[in-house]
């Protein structure tokens, strides 16, 4: 058997995000959210789900640090509520809403474990989109406003701050195909809230430079590609979907520029970009967060807009609950090709996780999840693999620490490490909780193949 073993100082996370689990999101004076308001409009939410509760994190989070603290993490990303701290999105700060997180912070430093903060997971104050939100410019002045008071109030016990969760899933779910908040559908509105978002993104790492003394950086949901087909339709398809999923936000961070394909993808929707914008969008962040689930096997489907691709499923493949194929080499080949194409800066898995059906919970007992622990194993082998081939990977986070929220699909679909009992709040750990626990005692040993 091989022993595997992860580099000196690798951190062990897990990962939450704000509306999906914290509950009482208007609470001490909070404001509300554009997932408030869309969790709360008739229709948009599977089975008329909402996180008014959640997991109820809002008041239980010292019981959930000491579940991180069972499993031995050395780190946790969690986000913050922009409303909660700033209700109107500037201006006003809501003292009560600040000090949650600081609590938070303190307790997490006091169980050992390293903060890392994201400073928008999707859930933009209402009051803002009131004023046009991501589609109006002054968005960026907006959130290094907000950061500002962030860094201000946290800078120093928060070490590692993120500046914007998946950009790619805000304009695709939230602006082109009106799934997820705020709910539009737009060709036109999607490539304009994209440049917005990496605006912002880059105006906070500039507020950052000013008055930081510590690390942040930027988060990307990363898919890779496989042509179905060597046709040239089908590698066409496939270089589309790559640049509209791929590289549109990390070019514009990391190169100051769109790939080419995108004008393809939006014709004559493709705003008009002001070249000076790209110094604001390529402030070089310390490290890039990479967020990966599963592939896309991609052909040409001339019915499907605005790519003309789709994905094709895969005959004798295990999927998640969610429709995602199980594909840990495409772990590899997404680290590899990001350090090809950005240069070696340090990475960091910060989402990887599955959704499978858990059995019924049995008091007391650890609950058997198999498939997700299956998936677990296989992936921190192929995060090795990626290491091995001189990837600068600095840490892995678990999505998800608990069950929660999946947004739009409400409590459908459980990712989390430790169950969660949504009537009781009580929290079970899984079996692919101990795993991960044995995983980070080990440093890795256990992964032995």
């Amino acid at each position: 058997m091989t022993r595997l073993r992860f580099p000196d100082g690798f951190l062990w996370g897990a990962a939450t995000s704000a509306y999906q689990i914290e509950g009482s999101p208007l609470a001490d004076g909070a404001g509300p959210s554009i997932w408030q308001r869309f969790a709360h409009t008739p229709g948009m939410m599977r089975d008329g789900a909402t996180g008014d509760v959640a997991c109820d994190h809002y008041r239980r989070f010292r019981e959930d640090v000491r579940l991180m603290k069972a499993l031995g993490l050395t780190g946790y990303r969690f986000s913050i509520n922009w409303a909660r701290v700033l209700p109107e999105g500037t201006g006003r700060i809501n003292p009560k809403g600040l000090d949650f997180y600081a609590r938070l912070v303190d307790e997490l430093l006091a169980n050992g474990i390293e903060p890392n903060a994201t400073l928008f997971h999707w859930d933009l104050p209402a009051a803002l989109d009131d004023r046009g939100g991501w589609l109006n410019r002054d968005v960026a002045h907006w959130f290094a406003e907000y950061a500002q008071v962030m860094f201000r109030a946290l800078d120093g016990r928060v070490r590692q701050w993120t500046t914007i969760n998946e950009p790619w899933v805000v304009v695709d779910g939230g602006y082109l195909h009106g799934t997820l908040a705020p709910g539009h559908r737009s060709k036109y509105e999607a490539p304009r809230v994209a440049h917005n978002l990496m605006r912002a993104s880059g105006a906070a790492i500039q507020a950052y430079r000013a008055h930081g003394r510590h690390h942040i950086g930027v988060v990307f949901n990363i898919e890779p590609k496989y042509p179905a087909t060597s046709s040239a339709q089908d590698l066409a398809a496939t270089r589309r979907a790559h640049a509209y999923m791929n590289e549109q936000f990390a070019d514009a961070a990391l190169l100051g520029r769109y790939p080419p394909e995108l004008h393809e993808v939006f014709g004559e929707a493709w705003p008009a970009i002001p070249e000076a914008d790209f110094a604001l969008t390529c402030q070089r962040p310390d490290f890039v967060g990479i967020n990966y689930y599963t592939r896309a096997v991609v052909r040409h489907d001339p019915g499907q807009y605005p790519l003309q691709a789709s994905p094709v499923r895969q005959p004798q493949a295990t999927y998640t609950e969610t429709g995602w194929e199980v594909y840990p080499q495409g772990m590899v080949d997404t680290l590899t090709w990001f350090r090809d194409r950005y240069g070696d800066l340090p990475l960091y898995v910060t989402e990887n996780g599955a959704a499978f059906p858990d059995p019924p919970v049995a008091d007391g007992e650890v609950l058997d999840d198999p498939p997700r622990a299956d998936y677990l194993r296989r992936h921190l082998q192929a995060l090795h693999a990626a290491i091995e081939a001189g990837v600068d990977v600095r840490g892995y986070y678990a999505w998800s620490l608990l069950d929660n929220l999946e947004w739009s699909l409400g409590y459908s679909k459980r990712f989390g490490l430790y169950h969660v009992d949504f009537a009781t709040q009580k929290r079970t750990p899984k079996a692919s909780a101990r795993l991960y626990a044995e995983v980070i005692a080990s440093h890795g040993a256990v992964l032995g193949a």
